[in-house]
């Protein structure tokens, strides 16, 4: 049976590696075709590559493994947030983002706020280089943990040795094609993720007696199926069955917790990429539509499959802890399926990680050699040199990312849940005040990139521990307290230039023109 699964996992891989070979060629034309695609992309593979990019391996292990754990609550208000983030951010930020960033010629996010406001001593492009590779470095490692937890559990071998292949594989065809093979892969991938969420969501509920019968085991849990409590699991096993405590009410703080999700979006680069990124604005309608539609089906499936998980196999995880949890997908698909058809299915998880790791490893390469080496070490270097530093830089984070990964009980949820957090802090409010406030400085721009990513640290490590409401995701602190520096210091400081108020015109004009 392990040679099934190795057989099927080794044609996707295989598939993944020909997609990087034969962009290879257009991907290494210059800098824009490499870290851009050369604004190429189509509406279903600029939603679909967004999409998947964006959800990682955490949608096929770490969301169905918290609804397992504790029930519908905070996976569920969770991906409610998730999800209405998803499409505000296609709706108010995509067109005017990849309008503006044409006017100013940039290709990075880092480029962008840096050209926004006309800087020109980099201070803002080398902040938010940092902040890229600080927060994107942990969450291409908690992708690599996926890889590493699938492989371990379906051939039973070496944990650590299966994230360092894992790690090559990405590294490899990330290398050979940029942008625009990871784009065309994740494509692949958003497809293979979705097929196998909905092939294990329908067998799993055929296998456990119907919906009506995985509702009614459900509903035996105390808390388990409510939207404001959540289950409380002992840990004990009884009877054949798991013992849980009374349910446990989550409370307003944890709602509001799951919904400030949503608000990481705004601030998301391997997203924001995918709006420069696509070949017309005018398909940037269809593109949302898309995304909304596989954002909802598979945020929904895989909380299912954790709430059908449970039914299915009640006492698989109860001494091992939460973190164990993230199996559950593995395990069902295994059981309830042959090995080869198994093996494919668990192919999605790797799609998920790879689809996210990709994104995080170039995103981060490409802060080092466009932004810092290019953009203020050496600004006439040619393009073949940015290339070739790109990729020293993807090879010495790929390395940090697996050491990041090597705590194997460490939870996947936790460690998305803190990266997403600094990355819409930081980036979230200054893109939304940058695209639609002329107002906005460039001080305020710093003050308020910094403010965000300092607050999420601060509140995670030290409000938090207060508890109550300072017990809320530190997204939503961070995120509001950023937007307040940028008001405030914009206005008590000088207006923005007049070739600042002039580019945000321009783009104002045009958005107004297509409308």
């Amino acid at each position: 049976m392990n040679y099934e699964y190795l057989i099927s996992i080794a044609v996707y891989m295989a598939s993944v590696i020909c997609i990087g070979l034969v962009c290879a060629k257009r991907a290494n034309k210059n800098t824009e075709a490499y870290f851009l695609g050369g604004r190429s992309l189509g509406p279903w593979v600029s939603a679909m590559s967004a999409e998947a990019s964006d959800m990682s391996g955490w949608l096929l292990m770490g969301l169905p493994g918290l609804a397992y754990w504790s029930g519908l609550a905070s996976a569920g208000w969770t991906a409610i947030g998730l999800a209405v983030g998803t499409y505000l951010n296609w709706l108010i930020v995509s067109k005017r983002l990849r309008r503006y960033s044409i006017r100013v010629e940039a290709i990075t996010i880092p480029e962008f706020f840096s050209k926004r406001f006309h800087e020109k001593n980099h201070v803002l492009l080398i902040i938010s280089s940092l902040l890229i590779i600080v927060f994107f470095t942990p969450y291409a490692g908690s992708c690599l943990m996926a890889c590493g937890k699938l492989f371990s559990q379906l051939f039973g071998a070496s944990y650590n040795t299966m994230v360092i292949i894992a790690a090559v594989f990405v590294l490899v065809y990330t290398f050979l094609g940029g942008f625009l093979a990871e784009s065309a892969s994740d494509f692949m991938q958003a497809i293979v993720m979705i097929i196998a969420l909905i092939t294990v969501l329908f067998l799993g509920i055929s296998h456990a007696g119907g919906l009506s019968a995985v509702i009614a085991n459900a509903q035996d849990i105390p808390g388990f199926l409510s939207f404001l409590t959540s289950a409380s699991p002992t840990g004990e096993v009884s009877g054949g069955a798991a013992v849980f405590g009374a349910a446990v009410p989550i409370g307003f703080t944890a709602i509001l917790s799951g919904l400030a999700w949503g608000l990481g979006y705004f601030g998301m680069p391997q997203v924001l990429l995918r709006f420069m990124a696509i070949r017309s604005e005018s398909e940037l309608t269809r593109s949302r539509r898309v995304a909304i539609t596989w954002c909802v089906i598979s945020l929904f499936a895989a909380i299912s499959i954790g709430v059908i998980g449970r039914v299915l196999f009640p006492t698989a995880y109860m001494a091992y802890g939460a973190g164990s949890t993230e199996n559950i997908f593995i395990l069902t698909a295994t059981t309830l399926l042959p090995a080869i058809l198994a093996g494919l299915i668990c192919a999605g998880i790797l799609a998920a990680a790879i689809s996210s790791s990709d994104s995080y490893l170039l995103l981060s390469a490409s802060a080092i050699a466009k932004n810092v080496y290019q953009g203020l070490l050496k600004k006439n270097a040619t393009e073949k040199q940015v290339m070739w530093v790109s990729r020293i830089v993807l090879i010495l984070i790929t390395v940090f990312a697996i050491f990041v990964a090597t705590g194997q009980n460490q939870v996947i949820f936790s460690i998305v849940d803190f990266a997403w957090a600094g990355l819409g802090a930081s980036f979230g409010p200054l893109m939304l005040f940058s695209l639609f406030w002329k107002r906005t400085t460039y001080p305020a721009a710093v003050a308020g990139m910094i403010s965000g990513g300092v607050s999420v640290f601060i509140w995670n490590f030290f409000v938090s521990k207060l508890g109550g409401i300072f017990g809320v995701y530190e997204l939503l602190p961070a995120f509001i307290i950023s937007s307040l520096v940028i008001v405030i210091v914009s206005l008590g400081g000088k207006e923005p230039t007049p070739e600042m108020q002039a580019d945000f015109a321009s783009t104002c004009s045009a958005a107004k023109e297509n409308a």
